[in-house]
């Protein structure tokens, strides 16, 4: 990345620390105000917890039982909004809930469906029903009966870029492998010294949102030497992604001995995604991995559900996060409050910090909201809330993902239904952005393997920040599922030579 030589010179209105899914939110939606902003991320965008959920977008079934009413009912009701902003990178999906009486009675699940299909507007998604399991289940032959419901899947990373991507297309910068090494208030503003790569310089703002996830406490206290409004808990989750558990495209929503719930979510046609664990964690936010003791837990939940037995073996990856929740002193990891603080501290009237603790992907757009209107009084000339009614890059002009499907392919010669696939829910209508007036896989350059072509490479690193291949095969796509070590390494050689280029330029 070249640092301009005029970045401090210019007085930001809002600085962000933080590239995930709550930092670029609210930097898109001030952007969008007519506020000047920049955003910093010390790795890539959505490098940690965006990138490690359990791609869900929805109310929060569970939430009910800790009788989180208000965060429930936000959740289901950003489901609809959030489905009409982005519907290449968030789709409708069915919930199936087996029945174990032991655990839960029926009454209170239906009466907890009741809630969920009532207490947010529900316009496009369907309600829930009771469900009776035939021999052809997948399940285990003593679960007879279920319940079923309505919610979302969504690429979090993508959705998290794209925020990011619609933000700087309304004025805004934002930089990655840029780290905040220490920020100060003097007259009026704030003062951020940041470290990209070998170099160092300032910029400088009015106000600082600090939206470093598990780092925020640590930001507040080490890097601006002040004292934090709140504590944070670490909370670990993991997911482990195996081969297709069974053919159906519902998700199954599996109870456990213990009163959690783990999800098993049909992913990118040919796995399922199993998760998500919560355990407290201690350790170093950039170095969390899936334990032993995860593993296990997840396997003896899906062994007690399905048919089909797994082993460690069926493993085909698996990854881990840490959720910063406020700290609300609850004794059990899994009823801590996944509800968002958003917290602000001024000094003399001016140089407002803002701090956000907690929070889930669902309700990151209400989040931005809210930080905005904290924000409000310090920016008499901030323009209305718009991001209900905008919708995300990519979602311009949508008709259906058949339809672009159908539109690449007639295109571009030689383009497979699986590959024209990939691009439409990816990229949805900035595919074109991608292709152009290519009219065949021939003009698209280097194949580096598994339907990635140079030119796709080529505009993430123009577009989307990237510059590892980690970059482009775990979060601007799921490539790297499929792709061996050798392509591997010839992607990363062919991008080692385009960011020198770019430097050089």
């Amino acid at each position: 990345m070249t640092v301009q030589p005029n970045d401090y010179s210019k007085i930001y209105d809002i600085a962000v620390i933080g590239g995930g899914i709550n930092g670029v939110g609210i930097a898109n939606d001030a952007a969008g105000r007519g506020l000047s902003v920049f955003l910093c991320e010390k790795d890539d965008l959505a490098s940690h917890t965006s990138s490690a959920s359990s791609k869900l977008i929805h109310g929060g079934l569970r939430y009910l039982e800790h009788k989180e009413f208000r965060l429930v009912r936000e959740a289901l009701a950003e489901r609809e909004v959030l489905l009409a902003k982005a519907p290449h990178i968030i789709k409708p999906m069915r919930f199936i809930m087996p029945h174990r009486p032991h655990l839960r009675p029926a009454w209170l699940i239906r009466a907890g469906l009741f809630f969920y299909d009532h207490l947010g507007k529900r316009e496009k998604l369907l309600g829930s029903n009771l469900i009776y399991f035939k021999e052809d289940s997948p399940l285990k032959p003593a679960i007879t009966r279920g319940f079923e419901y309505s919610d979302c899947t969504v690429d979090d990373a993508r959705l998290v870029v794209l925020n990011a991507l619609q933000a700087k297309e309304k004025g805004a910068k934002v930089v990655t492998r840029t780290r905040c090494i220490k920020a100060y208030r003097e007259q009026e503003l704030w003062h951020l010294e940041l470290q990209s790569g070998a170099e160092f310089y300032q910029v400088r703002a009015r106000a600082l949102v600090n939206a470093a996830g598990p780092w925020v406490e640590e930001i507040i206290s080490e890097n601006l030497k002040l004292k934090s409004p709140y504590r944070i808990r670490l909370i670990q989750g993991s997911h482990i992604i195996v081969p297709k558990l069974y053919d159906c495209h519902k998700a199954f929503i599996m109870q456990n001995e213990d009163r959690r719930i783990v999800f098993a979510i049909p992913y990118l046609e040919k796995y399922t995604l199993i998760g998500t664990t919560d355990q407290e964690y201690t350790g170093d936010p950039q170095k969390v991995e899936i334990t032993d003791a995860e593993i296990d837990y997840l396997l003896t939940v899906t062994n007690s559900h399905f048919k089909k037995q797994l082993t460690r073996t069926d493993i085909v990856s698996q990854f881990s996060g840490v959720r910063a929740l406020c700290d609300d002193e609850s004794d059990n990891p899994s009823a801590v409050t996944r509800d968002y603080t958003v917290a602000l501290q001024v000094e003399d009237k001016t140089t407002p910090l803002l701090s956000v603790f907690g929070g889930k992907i669902t309700t990151y757009r209400k989040l931005a909201e809210s930080a905005l209107e904290q924000l409000n009084p310090f920016f008499t000339d901030m323009e209305e809330e718009w991001t209900a009614n905008e919708v995300l890059p990519g979602a311009e002009n949508w008709t259906t993902l058949e339809d672009l499907v159908i539109k690449i392919q007639n295109q571009v010669e030689g383009v497979t239904e699986q590959l024209a696939k990939r691009w439409a829910n990816a990229y949805g209508s900035r595919v074109w952005d991608i292709l152009g007036e290519k009219s065949s896989v021939e003009q698209l350059g280097q194949h580096f393997g598994q339907g990635l072509y140079a030119r796709e490479v080529d505009y993430l690193c123009t577009a989307e920040w990237v510059i590892t291949s980690q970059d482009v095969l775990w979060r601007r796509s799921k490539l790297g599922l499929s792709f061996t070590q050798k392509e591997t390494e010839a992607l990363d050689a062919y991008l080692i030579v385009k960011t020198h280029s770019n430097e050089a330029a």
